[in-house]
């Protein structure tokens, strides 16, 4: 059955569910498939593991970048195991979805998925026979996400898993515990952060108010003028330019590891643009570096450009190997699948890593000028200034 169910995610079905798999397969019924992700005795737990000894053994780098960032699968009903009315990122609103906080493992190789949790609602977390029902082990209790992703780091230090940055959006990079963590660890990391983030910065200057957050740091970058204009990587439009600078701060009450230092980069858009209510202004990003002291700008905005992997890896995922297309609900079978779905993502990165496709003839690169006149920089404000 296993092998069945991983030739599945791994075909051209378009809809990868224990029907259409079994069809595949030659089976009468979805019966056998089901029984194997809902009965049948083995651990997911240490399918992840073999998962992750492949991903490191075939794509281990030193300077790899781990990702973290959660998806959603929208699903009917009360009954699948997580599933709540709650902020679904890939619609934007509120939906009855599933939430998964997935650690992506971003190397010069190859990126895939390299850890997973579910994310259990306090809703669900509290209410025991939902729980039981659904299979939820009972040493599961509410975790936020941040706290989830704290797990999944955790976890991959304590394999020595090769890595040099962790990258995150602002839902990760405005949590305190897991800035600690990695302080803790001394691990350098780019967070996007929200423009209200607390820091202490340069002194207040005649007409300059005190810098108390990041969104009152463009006064500043205006002042002195040191922009540099990078990409900040390869998009679906050609490279993703912007201007960058950066200035180092202090986060009150968190101090960095010992030998690192904290810097707030700056992200703005290479042409100003209108926003709400008429205003004509550039539109700005916040990332919070953490790195010892040989970093430089041009290495940040990189690896804050890695972050954009793992929306790779969940489009891949939920397009070519059946990440969403699970038709289970209870704890072990979620956690089966989806396991099943990351081995079949890691052995397509890994074919391609070593079998790359013969390198297209030469095309111009499209130069930052070019870049700014046909406006590319397209990234939605990370929020308005916090004063």
């Amino acid at each position: 059955m296993f092998a069945d169910l991983v030739e599945g995610l791994l075909s051209d079905l378009g809809r990868k569910n224990g029907w259409t798999m079994a069809d595949r397969a030659g089976h009468a019924t979805p019966h056998r498939i089901q029984k194997f992700l809902g009965e049948a005795s083995w651990d997911a737990d240490a399918l992840l593991s073999e998962v992750q000894d492949y991903i490191d053994t075939r794509l281990g780098d030193e300077q790899a970048t781990l990702v973290l960032d959660d998806t959603q699968v929208i699903k009917k009903g009360t009954r699948s195991v997580g599933v709540a009315h709650q902020h679904c990122g890939s619609t934007g609103d509120v939906r009855n979805c599933q939430v998964m906080v997935m650690l992506t493992y971003a190397a010069e190789a190859g990126h895939t998925f390299y850890d997973r949790r579910l994310y259990l609602p306090a809703a669900w977390a509290g209410d025991l026979p939902r729980r039981r029902d659904a299979g939820v082990p009972e040493e599961v209790g509410f975790a936020t996400k941040p706290g989830l992703g704290i797990a999944m780091l955790q976890a991959a230090l304590a394999r020595k898993v090769p890595f040099a940055w962790v990258a995150a959006d602002a839902d990760y990079g405005k949590d305190p515990a897991l800035r600690a963590f990695l302080h803790a660890h001394a691990v350098s990391y780019v967070l996007a952060v929200p423009v209200t983030l607390p820091l202490a910065g340069p002194p207040g200057k005649p007409r300059q108010p005190a810098v108390t957050c990041a969104g009152d740091l463009p006064h500043y970058a205006a002042g002195r003028d040191q922009w540099e204009r990078r990409s900040q990587g390869e998009g679906s439009k050609g490279q993703r330019y912007y201007d960058w600078t950066w200035f180092e701060v202090a986060l009150p009450g968190q101090d960095p590891a010992e030998g690192f230092a904290h810097h707030l980069l700056i992200r703005r858009s290479t042409a100003k643009k209108q926003h709400a209510g008429g205003r004509i202004d550039f539109e700005y990003a916040y990332f919070l570096v953490h790195h010892r002291g040989e970093a430089a700008l041009p290495e940040a905005v990189r690896r804050a450009g890695v972050r954009w992997k793992i929306e790779e890896n969940n489009e891949t995922a939920k397009q070519i190997t059946g990440l969403g297309h699970y038709q289970v609900r209870r704890w072990n079978s979620w956690h089966r699948h989806v396991t099943c779905s990351m081995l079949a993502l890691a052995f397509l990165t890994v074919q391609r890593a070593h079998h790359p496709e013969p390198e297209p003839d030469a095309v111009p690169h499209e130069t930052p000028e070019q870049a700014d006149e046909a406006g590319k920089a397209r990234q939605p404000e990370e929020g308005s200034p916090c004063r």
